[in-house]
């Protein structure tokens, strides 16, 4: 913009050569403008003359102020002059005039308002993302919650469709499980219900509520005829177990008071799914872990129920010769939860998932292909520094006594003498986590050579310092040291005949 040289051009125009086709530049009058900023050199009084317009401008400075300045346009190009830049990174307005002399001085300019593309862009970017996100989230709780409902529907009725069908191809003899179990072992097969039965019981049950569940799956209560009966339904991942448990209970002659009474197995499936299970009595007071947590013990319902728990262990143990003659076989998984209490206070022996048989015609240990291992809290000192020869069957017979040892220990704490018990606890409880590791284990165990320790007052009371003698030999470090089954059997039975207590 030629703004300080229009005065000038406009004292020059009259020296030009008069052969132009415009008009005289001198015959035009001179329009006097108030300037500001834009005030030519020889301007005075904030004054200037041009032959053009007047004019007022307003811009913004860096720092966002708005500046207003006048001056003088000379004729030439001030069409264009006197418009606003379109496009233009700075903001400006500028109006022009030529009324009168010093007409700018009326000029008000106003700065155009702020143009907001990259602004507006950034906002609704901005707006987009939130709205996005919160769709999303609603979504996604909404979800969530179905699936919630979903699944609390299918938690509150029962998941197996065992019962509600009836076998109408085979009819049972018998009113009763006692009548056909009785009349299976008087048939001399001794190995259980006959296959066909099995089924038709199991295809009978109908569930009635879960009451316990573990690593292998679930156990419900169901009932048969109007009997209650125990259902384990095992994951579809651990059929190894339902397997080896169901050939040992229909091992001949294995059925006894203190093994729990076995009545069925069977396997059910769709194609896509299936089901597995195995049938047993149904012992209401639970596991004697359950049991020994609510019960308080006196001598005679301690006696009980560490006798009845190693009559179980010594039958099962013990290898009966004869044409039909049943094998030895080790639990490998002892301990108070896999032991179940009866309504008259007795145990009986449970969980033979892991159980191992001894073969005496060919001398070799029948090992379950299972990958599964007992729990590390009862396992014994040969068994987590890995030294158990694995094709002896006397060893895992030997490993078992050690388990049962720390099950004397468990019962024996709940036995009130002088007034005084102590609260249930789990072997090791002050010496390893609640999920000890097999490196907790063999430290306390192996390294230490650490066992759980007696309470004070064991030692004035006679029943309980003998049942103290017998753990320390169960639970001996050297596997040939620990009393069998049948030793502690008869030591049991002593104790109960010192103390004129009937077992």
């Amino acid at each position: 913009m030629l703004l300080k040289a229009s005065n000038r051009e406009a004292a020059g125009s009259g020296k030009e050569s008069g052969g132009s086709a415009a008009p005289a530049p001198s015959a035009q009058r001179l329009l006097w403008c108030h300037c500001y900023h834009y005030c030519p050199e020889d301007s005075t009084n904030n004054t200037c003359r041009t032959d053009g317009y007047c004019f007022t401008m307003v811009e913004e400075e860096a720092a966002g102020v708005p500046v207003q300045t006048a001056g003088c346009l000379g004729l030439g190009g001030s069409v264009f002059q006197c418009r606003d830049t379109v496009g233009s990174q700075q903001r400006r307005s500028i109006e022009c005039c030529t009324d009168e002399d010093y007409c700018n001085k009326n000029l008000h300019p106003t700065l155009p308002p702020l143009k907001p593309p990259l602004y507006v862009d950034g906002k609704i970017h901005h707006m987009a993302l939130l709205v996005s996100v919160t769709v999303c989230s609603l979504i996604l709780v909404t979800v969530i919650i179905f699936c919630y409902i979903r699944y609390r529907r299918q938690e509150s009725r029962p998941r197996y469709s065992i019962g509600l069908e009836q076998d109408e191809s085979y009819s049972l003899p018998g009113e009763s499980l006692k009548d056909l179990i009785e009349q299976s072992q008087s048939s001399g097969s001794g190995s259980g219900l006959p296959l066909l039965v099995q089924r038709t019981i199991a295809k009978q049950i109908q569930m009635v509520k879960q009451i316990g569940k573990g690593r292998y799956g679930e156990v419900w209560m169901g009932k048969w005829r109007g009997e209650k009966v125990a259902v384990k339904v095992f994951f579809t991942t651990d059929e190894a177990s339902w397997s080896r448990e169901t050939e040992i209970y229909q091992t001949v002659l294995m059925r006894h008071e203190n093994i729990l009474g076995f009545i069925a197995a069977d396997i059910k499936g769709t194609g896509s799914w299936t089901q597995l299970y195995l049938i047993t009595d149904c012992h209401e007071n639970g596991s004697l872990y359950d049991y020994l947590k609510s019960t308080t013990l006196d001598n005679k319902a301690m006696l009980r129920l560490a006798y009845s728990s190693v009559s179980g262990l010594c039958h099962l143990h013990t290898e009966i010769f004869g044409t039909q003659g049943k094998p030895a076989i080790a639990h490998r998984d002892l301990k108070s939860k896999n032991i179940l209490v009866k309504r008259n206070g007795t145990c009986c022996i449970a969980d033979l998932g892991l159980a191992v048989k001894f073969i005496s015609d060919t001398n070799e240990v029948d090992i379950p292909p299972n990958t599964k291992v007992g729990t590390k809290r009862y396992m014994p000192p040969e068994v987590l520094d890995e030294t158990l020869n694995k094709s002896h069957f006397q060893s895992y017979i030997m490993a078992d006594m050690y388990s049962f040892g720390l099950i004397l220990w468990e019962i024996a704490r709940r036995c009130i003498s002088g007034g005084i018990l102590e609260e249930y606890q789990l072997p090791y409880h002050e010496l390893v986590p609640t999920d000890p590791s097999y490196e907790d284990m063999k430290e306390v165990v192996c390294i230490k050579r650490l066992r759980p320790s007696f309470p004070n007052r064991w030692t004035s009371d006679e029943c309980l310092r003998q049942m103290g003698k017998l753990m320390t030999e169960c639970w001996a470090h050297n596997p040939g040291s620990r009393l069998t089954a049948l030793r502690v059997k008869k030591t049991l039975a002593k104790m109960s005949e010192s103390q004129d207590i009937k077992l």
